[in-house]
């Protein structure tokens, strides 16, 4: 799941050089870097997790609306203690990994200068992982499942092309671990870096 989402982003990157020639066709496309926040009971340890991701939205002048297609990649790590009867205390290091490819709509207020506001929603195809190992031996399990996305935030455009701005978001989708269900979406807040025309 992984390699499709990252080759959909890929395919979508190469396109916008040429729909920045049109001078009909607006866009934005960032760079994210923040944290993603899973569920507590469902996630603990590695409930909180650095993010990264890729954000590009697209639209035609006179849309109400752009077009969105974000890439978005997480992962938290752990060491907790636990007791086994034969060797005593030993480390168990915890990975946990999430992928999201979302689809969907961004409102883009294009009122006001240099600051624009968004809100956006839509689809999201998320893909998570989770992995424990101790004594040499290491057990893990992936799932992947669709759900829903949205989220908002605001764009500051330095020198008519240049973005800085933030984003907080939500997202949801329940995933199958160890014969656990779980949800691997979550909180998503972070900055963003990137280019608009």
């Amino acid at each position: 799941m992984k390699k499709i989402a990252v080759l959909v982003s890929a395919c979508f990157l190469l396109s916008v050089p040429n729909l920045a020639i049109c001078d009909d066709w607006t866009g934005n496309l960032n760079v994210f870097l923040g944290a993603k926040l899973l569920d507590e009971d469902e996630w603990e340890p590695v409930e909180e997790q650095d993010e990264f991701g890729i954000k590009l939205d697209l639209k035609q002048q006179g849309w109400p609306v752009s077009i969105v297609i974000d890439y978005l990649s997480s992962r938290g790590d752990e060491t907790a203690l636990m007791f086994d009867p034969l060797s005593g205390t030993v480390e168990f290091d915890i990975e946990a990994e999430t992928s999201e490819l979302n689809l969907g709509v961004r409102k883009i207020w294009d009122q006001f200068p240099h600051i624009r506001p968004f809100i956006g929603g839509g689809l999201s195809s998320i893909s998570a992982e989770y992995s424990g190992t101790a004594l040499g031996i290491t057990v893990s399990d992936s799932d992947n499942a669709v759900g829903i996305w949205f989220g908002g935030g605001v764009y500051w455009t330095l020198a008519d092309h240049f973005n800085i701005g933030l984003e907080a978001a939500l997202s949801t989708a329940e995933v199958t671990l160890f014969d656990v269900d779980a949800d691997a979406g979550g909180g998503h807040f972070g900055v963003l870096a990137g280019f608009h025309w």
